[in-house]
């Protein structure tokens, strides 16, 4: 499975190899599925209702996808704009839940330091009560190990923004935190 890069395996399928498809699904579901988990605050259905309609999306534009353009970006852009449209719903109307979250790995950072064993489960809840565009990118960067650059390419933002939102999503999560104490 590793031998072939995302971005050969996307190539593949663009040539109608379905087992290049059966490959990336299998490599990158679980992350996305995960990434999603967090970015839903918890809603498991919708998490994975969500990675399955951004796989449907991805194998639908695949089409469009110019190789060799980093393929993991672009999944979780497609993964974060169905969310945000999902959000977006005038029927939708988003509360704040009491979903429970389990070993959810937090890179250790100079930005993360504060994030200490036990308070990695408190770290997590609290990630329900910053906002999404913020939520985004906290997960992106310290749960999935984007770079600032992937980061702005997923959300099509500049990296000026992601480092924004970064910084006040950060600080609002440590606010949150001291706040629950």
């Amino acid at each position: 499975m590793a031998l072939f890069s995302d971005e050969q395996l996307a190539l593949g399928i663009q040539h109608g190899h379905a087992e290049d498809l059966d490959l990336l699904v299998e490599r990158h579901y679980g992350p996305l599925l995960g990434f999603l988990f967090r970015l839903t605050g918890g809603d498991r259905s919708l998490a994975e209702d969500l990675a399955q309609e951004a796989f449907l999306h991805m194998l639908s534009k695949i089409d469009t996808y110019d190789y060799p353009r980093p393929l993991k970006p672009w999944l979780y852009a497609i993964a974060v704009n169905l969310t945000r449209d999902h959000y977006k719903q005038a029927e939708f109307r988003h509360t704040d839940s009491e979903a429970a979250y389990l070993d959810i790995p937090i890179a250790s950072t100079p930005e993360t330091e504060f994030l200490s064993g036990e308070e990695t489960q408190r770290a997590a809840a609290a990630m329900n009560h910053i906002p999404l565009l913020q939520r985004e990118v906290i997960l992106l960067r310290y749960i999935h190990g984007l770079s600032l650059e992937e980061i702005s390419q997923v959300l099509q933002v500049p990296a000026g923004t992601v480092k924004s939102r970064l910084s006040l999503g950060l600080k609002r999560l440590k606010e949150r935190l001291k706040a629950d104490r």
